[in-house]
């Protein structure tokens, strides 16, 4: 497996979001619900709109997975919203189906459709999906969340490991950002 860097500057995040949803909803909503929840990507992928939705069709606050509350953010929100509205799925398929199937979409197709965003918005960094877990931890803590808190939302051992998961180095500095 090949080591990726979270997406570090705000711009190409905005670029890659303003491309997927014009490309496709389901991709876009990959991208933001990663960036913003943290979550491993076959998480992601095994999501069913249910988990997300009620069934009067209110997005829910918080997805309980694995034990843990993830908060449901407004830009997830959005995201979920502008997806229902374009495909309008049951709520017991799967989030990220496959147009082929009733699975849902592959890890390589995941893959695919991150990197080949990050490829059009001029991204060289080696990029795959836990680039998405990256950029969310990256992102999460240059606003302020403790890496305490980020270690224990990724289960590593050391704050150090998080650091250096995260892609932190010398340069990167606390700012106030919006994903």
């Amino acid at each position: 497996m090949e080591f990726v860097n979270p997406i570090k500057n705000v711009q190409d995040i905005q670029l890659i979001k303003g491309m997927l949803k014009k490309k496709s909803s389901r991709d876009f909503v990959l991208f933001v619900l990663g960036i913003n929840t943290g979550l491993k990507i076959s998480t992601i992928l095994s999501l069913k709109v249910e988990q997300l939705v009620k069934s009067s069709g209110e997005i829910r606050s918080f997805l309980l997975i694995e034990g843990q509350k993830i908060y449901i953010n407004d830009q997830v929100k959005a995201a979920l919203s502008f997806h229902l509205e374009q495909t309008e799925p049951p709520l017991d398929s799967y989030l990220f189906k496959s147009p082929k199937s009733d699975a849902p979409i592959t890890r390589q197709q995941a893959y695919r459709v991150i990197n080949e965003a990050a490829r059009k918005v001029g991204i060289a960094d080696q990029i795959g999906t836990h680039t998405l877990r990256k950029t969310f931890g990256y992102h999460a803590y240059l606003k302020g969340v403790a890496i305490s808190l980020i270690q224990e939302r990724f289960h590593h051992a050391s704050p150090s490991e998080t650091f250096r998961y995260i892609g932190m180095d010398e340069r990167d500095q606390k700012i106030d950002v919006n994903l």
